[in-house]
This record gives C-alpha cells, structure tokens and sequence, in this order.
C-alpha cells in the first residue's frame, strides 16, 4: 500500500500566471526542481516542480490531477529556480513564460542515445595466448591509455580488419562499455601557458583571481582603453575558477556570430574551445550543450560556456564566475517576448549564485560607471595599450566645409586619406551605421515613398539580392519600375547612403582594391564571419565597410586608418541614451585603428564638429562627457537618478488598443512620486501588423515600482486581441 497522494505545485514552460497544483503518488519520490509530465486540458505536458509544499487552495483535491511521471533528468538548480522567479517578479512577466526561455531546447526531455564502445580488458594479460597474431598485438599497441573507442577505430588505428578486433571481443581480451552517444566536450587547461601580462595587467588579475578564490558575490568594472587586453585579464579569473574541481563559468557576449576571434583566444590560451550557445546551434548542438551543462557529475560537466543574453538561464550546477564581455551593448536587452536586460541580469544570476561577475568595456554604460563610483562594484582600469601600440589620433572633418560632391558619401580629405593607406599597403576601414543600398526609395515625380505594409517604416534597399527589404518585420519585394501611386515609370529613386553604396562608390575609386562589406545582411553564420575575419588578418583585404558588428573588439594588425561616414548618425531622435550609446559605438570602432605596432588614424564625417560626443571623441575626455550626460539625466529623473518603465498596448484592431490606452491612462497612479505620460502613439505606430500605443511610467528611485505597475495593470482588465506589455528601464523608444 502506497501513502497518500501529495499536493506540489508544477510551473509549466507557458505564458500562465504561475505554478498549478498536482497530485503526487505517494511512491512517486519528487523534490523541488524535478522535470515531470502533467495533464493540462486533453495535453500532456512537462514541467518543472516549483513547490513541494504550496499553501492549501479552495480547490477540493478530487478537482486535482495527477502528476502522469517524473522525468529521468537532473533537477533544476535552485538557483535557476530563484532566478526565474525573481526575473518575472522584476520584469512582470508569467512565471512560465520565463521558465520557457529555460527548457526551450529541443529534445531537451530525452536523454542522449546510449552507443557500446570497446576497451582493452582489465586482466588482458592474464588471457593472452602465449602467441598472439600480429593482428591482435598490432590492436593491443594501438590503445591509448584505457580509453574506450568503436570497433571501427580500434581496427583503423591498428590498420587491421574488424574481424581482428570482433575476435578478441569474443575471446574475452576487449570488453564492452556504454556511455553517453554525445562525447563529452573537451576541458580547457587552467594551466594551459598564457601570454606575458604587463604590470597592470597582471595588478588587475591578481585582483579578479583573489574574487574568485573568495567564492562570493562581489561585482567588478573592469575598465579598459581599447586595446589594453581586457579579454587576456579575465582569462585569468576564468583560469583561477578552472581550478575548482567541477567549477562552471559563464562568459556573456553581445553577438555570438561575432566572437571567431574570440574563439581562437580562448584555444589558444586553455587548450579547447568553449561551449557555445546561440539561437544558431541545430537541435542536436543544443540538446547535447544543455545536457553537457546540466549534469551532476563534475568531471562530465560543461566547464565554460560561452553565449548571447539567453544563456544566463542554462542550468549550470555550480556557477563560480560570470564575464560580461561589451557590457555596455545595447544587444544585451532583449526586446520582445520577456524584457530584461542581460547585463543587469547577469548580475542578479551571480548573485543567487554567490559568484564574482566581471563587467568588462572600453565604454561602460554610464549606470556601471556609477555602480563603481558608489563603491557597490570594485573598479580596475587598464590605460595602456598592450605591447608597442598607441592611441590613434583622431579628426573631424566638418562637411559644412569639405562638402561632397553629388551622389557621392566621401569627402576629399577622406578619400585622400584612403588613397594614401592603400599606397602604404595598410588596411582601412569605413563605418556606417546603416545596413543595405540605401535607407528611402521614392518617386522623383510625386515624392511617394516606398513603405512596408506591416509597419511603419520605410522599406531598405538592398541591391547585393535586388529586394526591397523591412528590417522590422522582414517583409520584402522587388523595387518597382512603375511608382504605384502615379504611376510614372523608371522614376523610383534611391536615397541616402548604406554601406552597400558606400562600397559601391569604394569600387569606382579603387577599382583594382580588395573591398569586403561586413554587416548582419552579408553573414549568415559563424563560420561565415570567421572566414571573414581570417582574410582580414591574411591581408587579402584593402577596405572593409561595415556596420557596428566591426566595433566588437576585434584586432587587426595591419589596420590602421578608420573613417566615420557620418558621425551625426544616431546623436537625435527621443532616445535618452542616444549620445552615450553614439559615443560608445565611434569610441569602439575607432579603437579598431592601428592596434599594433603601426599607429593609426581616425577620421570622423560630421556636420557638427562642436557636438558633445564629437568634442569627447577628439579630445579623448569621455569622462567629462559622461559626467555631463550624468547632470542631464538626473536633472530629468532619468535611469539610473530615477526609474523608468514603458507599456505598450498592441493589436490588430485599432479602436480596442485605443480604448485600452486610454482607460490606462485615466485609472494610471497618482503621486507617491509617479508620473505617467501619455497615451501617444508609439514612433513605430504599426509594427508587424499591429497597432501600437505607448505611456511611459517615470518614477523616483525609492519607489517600489513593480508593486505600483502590478496592481495598476491588474486593475485595468484589457479588451479580447489586445496586448500590454510592460518594459522596465526600456532601451528602445520604437
């Protein structure tokens, strides 16, 4: 007879309002964190244990069903189960939805298929004829250590027929093991040789390895110019956690498909490559990275792991040490579905997980900078360039004066500046911002203007595939020869520069050079971009145009001049952040230059040249320049003087999201240090077929935002089809 059946609660990777009770047999052994299938409606579903023992509910237990099994997979970490709750308590989003982003591996639930592989038997001397074949004895020297391996291998290693190897099977001289159908991934050696670090490089990691070896949370800015080897200092804290039997670490980066250079680094420094998660990896790359990271047993564990924002919730089971690489990228919010931001987030990981969590950039976001400031994270700086290298100089050139010629992007003292690289033989760099041909098509006869049908922008030009494209929504079509609206033909006219037209003109003027484009249209993979990289380092490249994916930190030896098409690009528009985050991106991609042993050149296309962030930019004061943007923001109760929140009502219908906003609007909180602006409609008021309106929260910093929100939203009951979202400390004003 099997005790009574108990009460738990189980969370189900969905959009629900929180865990739902079950009944568990008594001889069904459970615990918080444990993987079970559950009805739901005519469903089966998996789930996740949240609660062993939930207060009691109104609902009579005959009303409660059953859990149908508990999965053969390791539980949950506590510490995963912690962060999830606190993330949706933070962003104000279902449980289950956050939970998803957990378990959202395919095949995550089914174990990896079991394969038979052979080894040498233990007492193989004791069973050896006293004259072997050749065969046999060629299969006996072919083994490494006692290490397991397919029949297949031990009769290519040995160079001898699989009739060999089955025979000594059956005579007892090889024996059968099972192991796991995914080989496990290679383990980096902390010990592995490194590069010489100079005197302040070696202070910063002493610093970061004694944060390590404490074993607590504890947050570190570490600060670097560009080129000062930021990546070579933390590889020492990573190094240091190495050393703790079954220790994982975690290193945050803005853009996966950016990190080849990165990759190579880290094999050069620990002897294997990371484990790498992207949205990229196929279904079996996941599955076998999630169950790498998952397991129990600290010598089959997955020790670093190398990832974009959503690897924070993988299911580590002894997090020592969390790198935020670029903390300062705008990349690491994510923007839809459950809005967090990576980099605080990653914060909050390591704190629940009670590790040091290194914020590592050459332009800290300004909230970092006054994290350190205040003393909550300790603050290590790093002002010299590694090795021989300088800082580049840097010029604007103010296009009020150098104009450009008709239809052209590149003024003269650029395009001497170009001319003069290419005859040294040295290798340059023009950046623009802009993906595509050019950003507007319009009509020379009635001025329409090409736009998408879905939202609110205007279609980009691409002519490398000779699409119009949305890069909002996705949506394309070829350029029309006849304007749709009057009908005039061959009068569709692009305008504006992208950086395929940069390079268009690039080609006119240095036809006999080696042009490449980088920019997120040109890559469709890793190893795309890797083999991009890897002829930029061989010299078989004169001029690379890109966008800010070339401002991640990469170095080239022989790059040495850098030019800003238009430096004025993203300085306006209602963004608080606009100027820090302009700054950061020319601050990064001006760093590309002269990394080596050559010095280097930067040259910024402007029509403002006394603008704050060009002034920062040539004067090389960015800190007088944050403190400035400092006033401003706490002048305007902004983050991080303040506290901000976005919601977005949307839907297909426009009347029901109008409604909906407007009854918002009218039952929005009152005082206790609260302002509520808007209905408007958003920037972006038609977004992949759906109608948008935005009200944006501001509140000071002691108040309890989330609670004020909760209550708020829950109050105002939404119309059928129409959806709020809610954004804390929003990066996009869209």
């Amino acid at each position: 007879m099997g005790s009574d059946p108990e009460r738990i609660q189980v969370l189900l990777p969905l959009p629900l309002s929180g865990p739902f009770d079950y009944l568990a047999d008594g001889d069904m052994t459970l615990e918080a964190g444990d993987f079970v299938t559950v009805p739901l409606g005519k469903r089966s579903l998996q789930g996740v244990v949240w609660n062993m023992a939930p207060e009691q509910s109104d609902i009579a237990a005959d009303k409660i069903k059953p859990v149908l099994a508990r999965r053969d997979l390791p539980p949950l970490p506590r510490t995963l189960m912690q962060f999830i709750d606190w993330v949706a308590s933070y962003t104000l989003s279902p449980p289950g939805a956050v939970l998803k982003i957990a378990v959202t591996v395919p095949r995550a639930f089914d174990r990896p298929k079991e394969k038979t592989l052979y080894r040498l038997s233990a007492d193989l001397p004791e069973k050896l004829p006293e004259k072997l074949t050749r065969g046999r004895r060629a299969v006996v020297a072919a083994a490494i250590g006692d290490m397991p391996m397919e029949l297949k291998t031990w009769a290519g290693l040995a160079a001898v027929g699989s009739g060999v190897v089955r025979g000594m099977v059956r005579a007892g001289q090889m024996v059968a093991v099972t192991v796991s159908g995914d080989p496990p991934y290679p383990e980096p050696d902390a010990k592995h040789a490194g590069p010489d670090l100079s005197p302040e490089q070696q202070k910063a990691a002493g610093h970061i390895r004694d944060m390590v070896q404490a074993r607590i949370f504890k947050p570190v800015l570490l600060e670097g110019i560009t080129g000062s080897g930021k990546t070579e200092v933390y590889f020492e804290a990573i190094a240091e956690a190495l050393e703790m039997p079954g220790a994982q670490i975690l290193v945050l980066v803005p853009e996966i498909a950016l990190t080849a250079q990165w990759l190579t680094r880290f094999e050069q420094r620990f002897g294997a490559e990371p484990v790498v998660w992207h949205s990229g990896l196929t279904p079996a790359q996941r599955r076998r990275a999630w169950w790498a990271i998952i397991k129990g047993q600290a010598k089959e564990r997955a020790r670093v792991v190398v990832g974009a924002r959503s690897a924070l919730f993988l299911p580590f089971q002894d997090l020592k040490l969390i790198v935020v690489d670029e903390e300062h990228s705008a990349t690491f919010k994510q923007e839809e579905g459950v809005i967090y931001q990576g980099r605080d987030m990653a914060v909050v990981r390591a704190m629940q997980a009670s590790c040091p969590v290194i914020l590592a950039s050459a332009t800290p976001s300004l909230e970092t900078i006054l994290n350190a400031e205040s003393g909550k994270y300790d603050w290590l700086y790093l002002g010299e360039r590694h090795g021989e290298a300088l800082l580049p100089d840097m010029t604007a050139i103010d296009l009020r004066h150098h104009r450009t010629r008709t239809g052209t992007w590149l003024s003269d003292p650029l395009r001497e500046a170009l001319e003069k690289n290419l005859a040294q033989g040295e290798q340059s760099l023009l950046y623009l911002n802009r993906r595509g041909y050019a950003p507007l098509t319009l009509c020379r006869s009635c001025g329409h203007r090409m736009e998408c049908p879905h939202c609110s922008a205007w279609l980009v030009e691409h002519r490398s595939n000779g699409r119009l494209v949305c890069h909002h929504c996705g949506f394309s079509c070829q350029p029309p020869r006849i304007c749709p609206e009057c009908q005039a033909e061959d009068s569709m006219a692009a305008c504006g520069p992208g950086v395929e037209r940069v390079a268009e003109e690039m080609h006119e003027l240095f036809p006999e050079a080696r042009i490449m484009v980088m920019a997120s249209d040109e890559i469709s993979s890793a190893a795309e971009m890797h083999a991009m990289i890897s002829r930029i380092e061989r010299h078989e490249v004169d001029f690379i145009i890109g966008t800010q994916i070339v401002t991640k930190g990469y170095h080239f030896p022989m790059l040495t001049l850098v030019g800003v098409v238009d430096a004025d690009l993203g300085l306006s528009g209602g963004d608080p952040r606009a100027a820090e985050r302009t700054w950061q991106q020319l601050e990064q991609v001006a760093g590309r230059a002269g990394r080596a042993d050559r010095p280097g050149r930067v040259l910024f296309q402007t029509y403002d040249p006394g603008h704050p962030v060009l002034q920062a930019l040539l004067s090389g004061d960015g800190q007088a320049f944050l403190l400035e943007e400092a006033r401003a923001r706490e002048q305007q109760m902004l983050p991080p003087f303040g506290k901000l929140a976005a919601i977005i009502i949307s839907g297909r219908d426009y009347k029901p999201v109008v409604k909906c906003a407007r009854h918002l609007a009218a039952s929005a909180p009152k005082g206790c240090g609260i302002i509520v602006l808007g209905p408007v409609s958003a920037p972006m008021a038609f977004l992949k077929g759906n109608h948008r309106f935005r009200l944006l929260v501001k509140a000071e910093k002691q108040v309890r935002l989330q609670n004020i929100l909760r209550d708020w939203l829950n109050r105002c009951p939404h119309g059928r089809g129409v959806i709020i979202q809610v954004d804390i400390d929003p990066y996009s004003f869209l």
